[in-house]
């Protein structure tokens, strides 16, 4: 099948800067170049908000892009909020996590709203009431999900006419992955959702006869795996552009790697360092780090970056044109593995038995800025000290945004390259955490007066109670071009709404907003509000 090459979305012809909408001359007066990407000197700067879509407030187990996530943008607005950050919003597998995704290209079918279903005609309310979305609003059961998601949506699909020319042009335009994204899933689901390399032969290579035999047998169910992409693809671009309308841009992070399991692995296989029997030769690590004391196995197989230099990386391509669909910056997680990645043996479980992999360097990222020309990207570049050197250098051929995270700031050391006054460059997105960091209530809980006497002394402040609210405001003063804070630092949650334990699996990505008590007061509000117009936000 011909490859082609996707199209963007429809962007608004013309983008706002606060309530201003500007033409497209004065975005061009506005914005100026830097190493291939476009780097705003007036409208870049400002803060937002880290919240992945699946911790908003939904009656259906789990956020999605429906009521809630235009709330959400409201809510942005209103605090004059210039940016929402998302986790990775492809679909999970291993441990829930938006790291390990099945797909490198596809949107995770859980956050398709399916009260905008009943709009259409496509659902009945009584029917998604019928089934089990789980007991706790505050925590996401997967198991529920994967177990009834997607029976309501073939109810969806069931009614749904495939003739219609806006779903057969979506297929059409996205046809370079949706294809054998559709086929991965309806063999999946028929082979009680085993890890391909578990399927019968005939299934295991995506080129063989058999396989041909059973997309023609198989129509139907492949084209609902269509369906469902057609309807993520639609709402989310229906969201995004209704954030972009209030002034809003969305942050989209996506994962490094992908899952084992993975549609790519099983169709591209020779883009990955994989054996003889299917399974990967080396899955990627991390030694100890500020994240885990032991170090980390996150089990992605590793590339094959001959392979992919020898095709001009194609599937990073192929990814990047897609995110340039999704997002209006593109965050790309663990930045240090474009340098040199550290891997262990498939099937250890301790990081201390790894080796080191040279990375694809330079050459993957002008791809990637060939692709994404005119969006800005952020470098997670948080790495050992041993690779520090090569990565910043790296980063700074790039021209993409380095990151910045206070909650590793605070150990006494004046020098420490994270304390705000030591930052050498403006052109960064300073956190105070992230989805793998403890929340600042939860991280200072625990601590003496005396342990925290040099946050106390830097921040001006005597107690504990007042960490939160002082740590955003030193957040919001920096010269960081962009201050992003996870929502459950703003409304000063414990650990009981941290994201990730790294290191662990099975209680991760759970924590869900709920419907009244975490709503911000008109106080807060109003504080944050004021912090934004006074640091220019």
């Amino acid at each position: 099948m011909a490859k082609m090459r996707l199209k963007p979305l429809k962007r608004l012809t013309n983008p706002t800067i606060g309530n201003k909408i500007i033409s497209d001359t004065k975005k061009t007066e506005i914005l100026g170049k830097r190493n291939g990407n476009l780097e705003a000197k007036e409208n870049l700067r400002g803060s937002g908000i880290l919240l992945s879509i699946s911790s908003l407030p939904s009656p259906y187990g789990i956020g999605t892009l429906g009521r809630e996530a235009y709330n959400f943008v409201d809510l942005l607005g209103d605090l004059k909020q210039k940016y929402w950050q998302v986790l990775p919003v492809g679909p999970t597998i291993f441990g829930d996590s938006p790291y390990q995704p099945s797909s490198g290209c596809a949107g995770n079918i859980y956050f398709i709203d399916l009260d905008k279903l009943v709009d259409e005609g496509l659902l009945e309310k009584e029917e998604i009431l019928g089934y089990n979305w789980g007991t706790d609003e505050s925590e996401i059961d997967y198991a529920a999900l994967h177990q009834n998601r997607c029976k309501i949506l073939q109810k969806a699909f069931e009614r749904f006419d495939t003739n219609a020319q806006d779903f057969q042009n979506f297929v059409k335009k996205q046809s370079e992955w949706l294809e054998q994204y559709a086929l991965f899933m309806a063999l999946k689901t028929d082979n009680l959702y085993k890890n391909w390399s578990e399927w019968p032969s005939k299934y295991r290579n995506p080129q063989t006869v058999a396989l041909e035999k059973y997309q023609k047998k198989n129509y139907n169910t492949i084209t609902f795996w269509k369906f469902c992409q057609y309807k993520f693809f639609e709402q989310w671009e229906d969201l995004k552009n209704y954030a972009n309308s209030k002034g809003v841009y969305i942050i989209g992070d996506i994962s490094f790697y992908v899952g084992y399991d993975s549609v790519d692995v099983w169709a591209e296989r020779q883009l990955f360092m994989m054996s003889a029997n299917d399974t990967p030769e080396y899955v990627a690590a991390a030694g100890p780090d500020k994240y885990s004391e032991s170090g980390q196995v996150w089990g992605n197989p590793m590339y094959d970056w001959d392979a992919m230099k020898e095709d001009n990386f194609s599937w990073w391509r192929k990814r990047m044109r897609v995110c340039r669909e999704l997002f209006d910056i593109v965050r790309i997680d663990h930045f240090a593995g474009i340098v040199k990645a550290y891997a262990v043996p498939y099937g250890q479980d301790k990081s201390l038995s790894g080796k080191w992999f040279k990375g694809p360097g330079r050459r993957l990222v002008n791809a990637i800025n060939e692709e994404l020309e005119g969006v800005n990207v952020v470098a997670d570049d948080y790495t050992s000290a041993s690779l520090l050197p090569g990565v910043k250098k790296l980063l700074a051929k790039s021209g993409w945004m380095g990151t910045k995270v206070m909650m590793f700031a605070f150990d006494g050391d004046p020098t420490n390259e994270y304390l705000p006054h030591n930052y050498t460059d403006s052109h960064v997105v300073a956190y105070i955490g992230t989805h793998d960091n403890e929340t600042i209530v939860g991280s200072f809980s625990d601590k003496t007066d005396y342990e925290l006497a040099y946050m106390y002394e830097y921040l001006n402040i005597e107690n504990k109670s007042q960490v939160p609210n002082a740590l955003i405001r030193e957040l919001y003063h920096s010269t960081a071009e962009l201050a992003i804070v996870q929502m459950q630092d703003i409304l000063e949650l414990g650990n009981e709404a941290r994201m990730n334990y790294p290191s662990t699996v099975g209680h991760n990505w759970r924590w869900r907003m709920t419907s009244k008590p975490h709503r911000l007061d008109n106080e807060k509000i109003a504080w944050i509000r004021n912090i934004a117009v006074v640091y220019r936000r």
